[in-house]
């Protein structure tokens, strides 16, 4: 997928990128695999804001996507890949040879027709989906489960993908694009490949009406407030912290402030992710 570059005939569209959208073959989502999406602003049971930022945006439906591949050994064609609003990565729309229909992320280098399969014997190659026991060491993987059969959980954005490091007893080392290495049980499964639309990084929104699109609403920066409002507030123009280290409006340290508080899987991490790779 390419980058398109917009004519700058509004100050907006200076600096704009998109899509080009060229790997798209279907513009409308198969009915039966989509469900409505209620927005709930951000908000709560309480009508709390617990997420701030969020509200407005497009209307858009939910895809219902297959992330346990739990169809096993039952060959499967791909009739379309298509966009997800709702994700970074594209979507493959398949049909099993039982006549179901699923979606799956789309991984690079999976085209329309291709046959894909998963189970324990399927083939090395994009888009099949195989116990970690039966892919080779220094393969690149996405979509891999934690617990088996809880469907894939980790790597499934766009341009991501993880590597498969080496086995050892039940568990198999994976290198995560945070640059964490992870113990996972080998009965796990993951797909191979690396996820798709590898130029999303790459798009600029060019302006805020892009953003509000997306279902964000603006934020303002902590030091334009008044010193009642956040920590960073106040002082005639402008002015630094004036703290240790950068707060929330709540006070609570920010900004490379550790957070992690389960200690249950502390001992299936070989190696922390480096500072680099965030």
């Amino acid at each position: 997928m390419a980058v398109k570059i917009y004519k700058p005939v509004t100050p907006g569209m200076r600096g704009m990128t998109g899509y080009t959208f060229e790997e798209i073959t279907k513009s409308r989502p198969e009915r039966s695999l989509i469900v409505p999406l209620r927005k709930q602003g951000g908000r709560n049971v309480y009508g709390r804001v617990t997420v701030r930022h969020r509200g407005g945006g497009n209307r858009r439906f939910i895809r219902v996507v297959d992330f346990k591949r739990d169809k096993l050994n039952i060959p499967a064609h791909v009739v379309a890949i298509e966009y997800d609003p709702n994700r970074t990565a594209r979507l493959a729309l398949l049909t099993y040879a039982d006549g179901e229909k699923r979606y799956i992320v789309s991984p690079i280098g999976l085209k329309v027709n291709d046959v894909i399969m998963a189970g324990p014997q399927s083939e090395i190659r994009p888009g099949n989906s195989l116990p970690l026991a039966n892919i080779p060491v220094g393969t690149m993987v996405h979509n891999i489960e934690l617990k088996e059969g809880k469907g894939g959980q980790l790597v499934r954005t766009a341009g991501s993908s993880a590597q498969v490091l080496a086995k050892e007893g039940d568990f198999a080392q994976i290198r995560l694009p945070s640059g964490e290495v992870r113990l996972v049980r080998q009965t796990c499964y993951a797909t191979i490949g690396q996820v798709g639309n590898v130029d999303h990084s790459n798009v600029k929104l060019g302006k805020a009406g892009r953003k509000r699109h997306l279902g964000i609403r603006p934020t303002v920066r902590g030091t334009a407030m008044s010193p009642r409002d956040h920590p960073h507030g106040g002082g005639e123009g402008r002015q630094p912290t004036g703290m240790p280290g950068p707060k929330s409006p709540w006070g609570k340290p920010t900004r490379g402030y550790k957070t992690r508080r389960n200690k249950k899987t502390d001992q299936y991490i070989v190696r922390h992710r480096s500072k680099s790779s965030r």
